[in-house]
This record gives C-alpha cells, structure tokens and sequence, in this order.
C-alpha cells in the first residue's frame, strides 16, 4: 500500500491531474508514454506542457533505449498500464520498474481495469507481481471492479500533497457525494478481504474464452478477464451489436476506431462473477446466431481442456453442454 491518496471525481480526471501536476512540478521532465495508453493519460502528458518519448506498447527494450539516451541525471516520469483494456495484455510491471530504478525514474501505473480485480487484497497487478511498494505513483478507480464512481492517486505524502496543491483538476471542482464515497468505501473494505469473487470473476472469464472459441468465434488470446471477439469492419462491428440487442435482448458495446485502430474492430465481452454457465450458453448461442447471419468470418473451433478453479458449486466445467450451446 501507499502512504497517502487522493480522490478525484472520475479516473479520467485523476490521470489528467495526476499526470500533468507531477511531470509540470519536475524541471525538464521527460515523460516516457507507452504506446497504447488510455486517452486520459495522454490529455495529461499533452497538458503538462513537458517533452514525451513514445516507447513501442510493452516494449522494455525500446523504453530502455529511451531512458538511456535522457541520462540518468534529467527527471523523468515513467507513464503506463497495468492492464490495458481493448486487447487485455498485461504490462512487465516487474521489467519497467527495475529499469526506472536503474535509471533513475518515476513510474506512474495506472490500474484501473485491475483494482478490485487482481491482488490478494485487490489492489491490481503491481500487488500480485509483487511490486507495488516500487511503484511511485498508483492510479485507479472506484468504479469498475469497486462498482461505485471517481479515480484516485496513492503516492508518497509529498506527491500528493503537490498534486492537492497545484492540480486545478481537484481544486476548482466539487467532491464526491457522501453515499458514493461510501459505497466506494465499503466496496474496497470487503474486496481487501474477500477472495471469492476475484476467484469466481478469473473463473468465468476463463469460461467465457473456453466456449467461444470452441464455437469458433474468433476470440483474441489473452492472460486477463477481458475478452475482445474480433470483427475487423466498423458497420459490421456496429451490425453485430446491434442484431445481438434486437434479437438476443444482449448488449455488446462495439468497439471501435479511434479507440482501437482501424481493422481491429471488436465486440468487447467483459464477464462478472455474477454470471454462470447458462449465460454463457446464452452468449455463445446468440453470437453463432449473428456471426451466421451477418455471415462474418470464424475460425477453426478449439477445444482447450478447462481446469475449473473452485470458485462456487456451479462453476464447474460442463463442456459437453457448452459445446451443444455452440453447435
């Protein structure tokens, strides 16, 4: 954990502030972005005003080259995600931070799609690699896996104390209303203690991943719960959503450009521990069902042995009915 925190009224705004107080506070700061950052993050680097480097997305080696050509002497702030949301890869948090102590950097994570989610005590990936306690500046949201609403910064007392001193993002607007501060609250109390439904949550999306792609749904591979179904047009993208809510009463949000680039459209699943296997029956039914109607491309159907995790008495695996719910 961190010493200190602050709260803001959304992560879009805590990474706008954070970002742009903390490099803007720094002489000659360098920040280095990686690639695919969420836009807030980049609103922030644009509004410090300070000089960026792009690094390759998740590329160590090329954010080493950068690092090394500032030199260890100029000020430089490390800008990145834990997991990214539109493909589900997770960043080598334990990588980027043993080169931002070899060359004398700070390292801002934001872990939005990860607080609540992952951790022994839901505090994102950097508290399950183990690595937290090196991370200067840990950005996340009450919303998502908290279920409530605003973003926060948790850092050393003198970077939030800067940031509360100088970040017109938290001066000049209202709080929190007291019932969403504490349902965010309580939500973090119990996601600190309770593992279940970090374990339930793994599990279903790990049930999801396993039954569309033995329908043959084209299922981009990942290590995370996030689970995209390629399209690669956006009218098709948008038809897809679309025939899925009119017919099957199911919405997707479609995802497409410019929040992900052009030819890698997608349907954008997101699985809860609230949902079971016959939802996912439900889901791989109704997706065969556009995908054949829109006539949009599958791909060869794979069948990976699923080991369940003992998350609840009806998480079990039960592929032959999964892949009847396919078929």
């Amino acid at each position: 954990g961190k010493p200190a925190a602050l709260v803001f009224t959304s992560g879009w705004i805590s990474n706008l502030a954070g970002i742009s107080t903390v490099a803007s506070l720094l002489p000659n700061c360098l920040i280095l972005s990686d690639a695919l950052n969420h836009n807030s993050m980049i609103e922030g680097v644009r509004r410090s005003g300070c000089e960026k480097r792009i690094w390759r997305h998740n590329d160590v080696d090329h954010l080493e080259e950068l690092l090394k050509a500032a030199g260890n002497e100029r000020a430089k702030l490390i800008v990145f995600e834990s997991l990214y949301s539109m493909d589900g890869d997770i960043a080598p948090v334990a990588e980027i931070v043993a080169l931002a102590e070899k060359y004398n950097a700070l390292t801002y994570v934001d872990e939005v799609h990860a607080v609540g989610m992952y951790g022994a005590r839901g505090g994102g990936i950097c508290q399950r690699e183990g690595v937290e306690d090196r991370i200067d500046i840990i950005e996340g949201t009450l919303a998502k896996g908290f279920g409530a609403l605003g973003g926060y910064i948790a850092a050393s007392p003198a970077i939030v104390d800067a940031v509360r001193s100088y970040a017109p993002q938290f001066i000049f607007t209202t709080t929190l209303p007291p019932m969403v501060a504490a349902c965010a609250r309580a939500a973090v109390r119990h996601l600190k203690h309770s593992g279940d439904e970090r374990a339930r949550h793994q599990h279903m999306a790990m049930l999801t991943k396993h039954a569309l792609r033995a329908a043959g749904l084209p299922v981009m591979d990942n290590k995370s719960h996030i689970v995209p179904v390629m399209v690669g047009d956006a009218a098709r993208c948008k038809e897809a959503s679309d025939l899925l809510l009119r017919r099957h009463s199911i919405y997707i949000q479609p995802i497409n450009y410019p929040t992900v680039a052009l030819g890698t459209e997608r349907l954008r699943i997101t699985p809860t521990p609230r949902h079971n296997e016959a939802h996912v029956a439900e889901l791989v039914e109704a997706l065969v069902d556009v995908w054949s109607s829109l006539r949009l491309p599958f791909v060869e159907a794979k069948v990976i042995p699923l080991r369940a995790r003992q998350a609840a008495a009806e998480a079990h695996c039960t592929y032959p009915e999964m892949k009847r719910a396919a078929e």
